[in-house]
């Protein structure tokens, strides 16, 4: 398994890595490269990568792909196909696509009570952003308060389950090439 090569100790290097599990049919390879290629602005690759990786069930490429479309990079803007695939990514579990499909109704759609929804699960898998506006949305009377303490109880219990010691020294770790 490609989890247990060592780590690589050039951009090159790294680049064969990725291209070997893209020949493997890994679907995280294809998302890598094709985020590679949105980032560099090449976005037929992007596109053509990310729905591969999406067709084998990535989340992380149907948030990317929304992105896309919704922006019209690589692709004509279709807000049909970017909410399709933020659908797909908040089913699968992605917390930042259901954040959008909220905001999306709340902010184009004025579907408040299926903006709350969604931002209320964003928030209980330790979105921040969802839980602002949630806030926001109670101060303006959209959300109960009953609602809003959920939230925040949903939202610190998220929170407090990704803390750990590994966690943090990896995240203080850095990997040079």
């Amino acid at each position: 398994p490609f989890c247990r090569e060592p780590y690589v100790s050039s951009a090159a290097e790294a680049e064969r890595n990725i291209m070997k599990r893209i020949k493997a049919g890994d679907r995280v390879a294809f998302r890598q490269k094709g985020c590679q290629g949105k980032k560099e602005q090449n976005y037929s690759v992007a596109v053509d990568l990310l729905k591969k990786a999406a067709r084998m069930g990535d989340v992380e490429a149907h948030s990317k792909l929304g992105e896309l479309y919704h922006n019209g990079q690589g692709v004509e803007r279709d807000m049909k196909k970017a909410v399709h695939h933020w659908e797909e990514a908040a089913i699968g579990g992605h917390p930042g696509a259901r954040f959008v499909l909220g905001a999306n109704d709340a902010f184009y759609g004025s579907k408040f009570n299926r903006a709350v929804k969604h931002f209320i699960i964003a928030a209980s898998q330790g979105h921040d952003d969802a839980l602002e506006q949630l806030k926001e949305l109670y101060k303006n009377g959209k959300v109960t308060k009953g609602e809003l303490a959920a939230a925040l109880r949903a939202h610190q219990a998220a929170v407090d389950s990704t803390k750990s010691p590994q966690r943090e020294a990896a995240a203080h770790a850095t990997v040079a090439f």
